[in-house]
């Protein structure tokens, strides 16, 4: 089901800023019996990438009432949001744009990530980097083509997800997920603060870690940072946490701090 403002269709105005210029911002939510995980947290972060978009007067009761509503029909699948600048202006400009249009859908979850969360994952070094640029870094905004000839790599290959690095080569994240690693009761995870999307479920993982006693660094490192680490993982809000079996040639057996966050802890199952 899809819902554009409030009403079930799946027409879009052709002038839609969206369409024309990928003006606008996304969500990817997990939804479990009814219920969407993380809901407020998926809610701010919207709010959040609309203030740094400029994108003013979005209805957020009246997207509320609608995220709860296509959830509540639904026991386990994804649910996305998008918000568009709308229609209007000339050229660029977002003067003269019309109001922000919602747009929500439901899909199937995807049934892969149990048998990763068995058998861990194997990454790849993709050839495409993503740009750098600080204005736009952490967000999920509708520009996504970086991503798409990234997965475009993974699709001819087998690698169940990506190795991503940026123009200096250094460790970003994966296509769709953001990546970890450890090192005794240290981890790490890639600086966002210049491409990246800086994923829910990176920024939550992130505060229950430091409350479980382990200490969390931003780093900007090459590839050969993982020759030494003892556990690799990767997250995103629907996998939600999936140990990494391989990267490269980099092999890994440790799942000490997976099992430590999963144990009694069904937001990470």
């Amino acid at each position: 089901m899809m819902l554009i403002n409030g009403v079930a269709q799946h027409q879009l105005d052709a002038r839609d800023r969206a369409i024309q210029f990928g003006d606008g911002c996304f969500t990817t939510a997990r939804v479990r019996q009814g219920k969407v995980v993380w809901h407020n947290a998926h809610l701010m972060r919207l709010k959040q990438a609309c203030q740094r978009l400029m994108i003013a007067q979005t209805d957020w009761t009246k997207l509320d009432k609608e995220m709860r509503r296509l959830a509540s029909q639904q026991d386990q699948a994804v649910l996305k949001i998008i918000i568009t600048r709308g229609a209007g202006g000339r050229g660029y400009s977002m003067a003269g744009c019309g109001s922000p249009v919602r747009i929500l859908s439901c899909s199937p979850y995807p049934t892969h990530y149990s048998g990763l969360r068995e058998s861990g994952a194997h990454l790849m070094l993709v050839s495409t980097p993503l740009g750098s640029n600080p204005v736009l870094a952490g967000l999920k905004h509708l520009n996504r083509l970086e991503q798409i000839l990234i997965r475009a790599e993974l699709d001819a290959k087998t690698a169940d997800e990506a190795l991503v690095l940026d123009t200096e080569g250094r460790l970003v994240e994966c296509c769709a997920a953001n990546l970890f690693w450890r090192k005794g009761k240290q981890l790490f995870t890639p600086d966002l603060s210049r491409c990246g999307v800086a994923g829910l479920a990176r920024h939550h993982l992130i505060q229950q870690a430091q409350l479980l006693g382990w200490t969390v660094a931003f780093v900007r490192e090459t590839p050969e940072v993982l020759s030494d680490a003892e556990e690799v993982f990767i997250c995103n809000a629907l996998m939600p946490l999936v140990p990494v079996i391989q990267a490269e040639t980099y092999r890994f057996t440790s799942r000490a701090f997976y099992h430590q966050l999963t144990e009694n802890n069904d937001d990470w199952k």
